[in-house]
Formats: structure tokens, sequence, C-alpha cells
């Protein structure tokens, strides 16, 4: 280093060359390269703006309906419609799915296949199940000429129990897909971090879940 860029490098305030000076007369930028985030932080912060854009969505949808909640054009209500015992036994059934989930991804920090084998098994059934008795009552109400076309209320209320089933079936669909990542490839840094992202995901989905049984069907029966 000549005695010109030694006296640079000790003039600098913001001391750029601390990395040392390259062939070119410029100084390395070895604080550059370290300031790149790894890959774990990228994906964390990637899937947390995704969670966030999905909670918008449903916000927007949660408001469509409060507004329309009442226009039922001379139809059905939902005390009409809804039947409390079977929407509180999908709600058992999403809520105790939570909780397998949980187990599952204990399961995965440990290395115990046997738990997470059985929570994610657990959490897949339970949320079929969930799917399936919400496939019933939405076919109940279609045969009683309540489906999404008789008027504004009904419109907003499939859009939104519609579109809640929808994230459920896709979680359900990533589930397999990470009980099978984990069957061939194990253990992994990568797969564990997706394990933690679905488990967010599905946690997610429960509590919107709270908020339609609590705002849709529990209010819509008291009214």
């Amino acid at each position: 280093m000549s005695i010109a860029q030694e006296s640079a490098r000790r003039d600098e305030p913001y001391r750029i060359g601390l990395g040392g000076w390259g062939s070119s007369g410029f100084p390395r930028a070895e604080h550059a390269e370290r300031s790149f985030a790894s890959k774990r932080v990228i994906t964390a912060f990637g899937f947390w703006i995704f969670l966030l854009s999905d909670i918008v969505m449903f916000s927007a949808l949660f408001a469509a309906y409060a507004v329309l909640s009442g226009e039922t054009d001379g139809g059905p209500s939902g005390t009409d419609l809804f039947r409390l015992e079977s929407v509180a036994l999908e709600t058992a059934c999403l809520l105790l799915s939570s909780f397998s989930c949980g187990v599952a991804t204990i399961g995965a920090r440990v290395r115990n296949n046997f738990v997470h084998y059985g929570g994610m098994g657990a959490t897949a059934l339970l949320g079929l199940a969930f799917l399936l008795l919400e496939l019933r009552d939405f076919t109940d109400m279609i045969a009683l000429g309540a489906g999404p076309a008789r008027s504004a209320f009904l419109s907003a209320f499939f859009a939104l129990v519609g579109c809640h089933g929808l994230h459920v079936t896709l979680g359900i669909l990533w589930l397999l897909t990470m009980m099978a990542q984990v069957f061939t490839k194990g253990y992994r840094p990568d797969i564990m971090r997706r394990i933690l992202c679905f488990a967010l995901f599905w946690h997610t989905l429960d509590i919107i879940w709270v908020g339609i049984f609590t705002v849709v069907y529990l209010m819509g029966l008291a009214l």
C-alpha cells in the first residue's frame, strides 16, 4: 500500500477501507459481503409478508360481511340457516388440529419421527374432518335455495367462509408435502424452516376461524 493510500485510509470518515485495499486501488467491500441477510432471515421475512397480506385479505372479507350481513333481500338469514352444533364441531376439529400441529413441530425439533408423523397425521385428519363438515353445511344450504346468488348476505358469507375453507385445503396439501420431504430428506435446516412456516400458517387459519365463528355464526344466531 502506498503512502498516499495509507493516508487516505486513515482520513476516511466511514472507514470503508477496513477490509484492506484491492489491486485496483479501491477498498475491498468485505463489510458488504457480511451484510447480506442469511437465507433463514429472508425466508422468514418473505413468509411474514405473505401472512400479513393474507390477513389484509380476510380483513376486507370480514368488512364486506359486516356491511352486507343484513342484506337478505327477503331470503333466509343466519338464524334460519346456521346450525350451532355443526359449527361447534367444526371449531373443535380445527382447534384440536392446532394442538396436534404444535406437537408435530416439537417432534421435528427433537427429531422424533413418531411424534412428528403422528402429529402431522392427526392435523391432516382433523383438517379433513373440518372440511367435510363445512362442505355438508354448504350443500344443505344450497339445497334449501340459499346459495351465494340468493342475496348479498349469502354472497359475503360464502366468500368469507369459503375462502377460509380453501386455505385449509391448501394447508392440508402443504402438510402432506412436508411429510413427504421429511421422509425422503430428513430434518434438514431448510425443511425445518418450512415446517415452522407451515405451523405459523395453520395457527393463523385457526385464529381467523375463531373470528368467523364469533362474528358470523354466534352473532348471526343472536340477531
